[in-house]
């Protein structure tokens, strides 16, 4: 298989366990379809959580590199990463250091999600306690 950036042959190599296609010309990777899960998975494997994945497709000069289809670019999960990948469902490629930042954002998202869950849960307490006979008697003593 060729690099859809530079042309050069792509080897196999294990990256955080993931058997990906390098390039070691350009440093970029291609992941299979399943791949790009699979490293987010690294830092956040709750699928339900992590939001919708592309965004903003626009078709780019490189092709495939299973079926030569024109690859196209999404904005990343809402953020100012840009991927490629094959509408064919062959895969996505990464530049050099964006499985860094994908990896990234999936952090950011576990951090986010454990943030939401336990303010919902703290605004949950505090209704609970706002219904409550003894503060609601509190706050009308306040009143009268």
């Amino acid at each position: 298989m060729k690099c859809p950036k530079c042309n050069a042959e792509l080897k196999k190599q294990s990256h955080k366990g993931i058997e990906v296609d390098y390039c070691k010309s350009c440093k970029g990777m291609w992941l299979d379809a399943e791949e790009l899960d699979e490293l987010e998975d690294k830092a956040f494997d709750q699928d339900d959580l992590k939001g919708t994945l592309m965004f903003e497709h626009t078709v780019v000069e490189h092709s495939c590199p299973h079926c030569g289809s024109q690859l196209k670019q999404f904005k990343y999960r809402l953020h100012d990463l840009h991927l490629e990948y094959c509408e064919n469902q062959h895969g996505f490629w990464l530049d050099e250091g964006e499985e860094k930042r994908v990896i990234e954002v999936m952090k950011d998202r576990k951090k986010a999600m454990k943030r939401k869950f336990e303010s919902e849960a703290n605004w949950d307490k505090t209704l609970k306690k706002l219904k409550s006979k003894s503060f609601m008697a509190k706050m009308g003593d306040l009143f009268r």
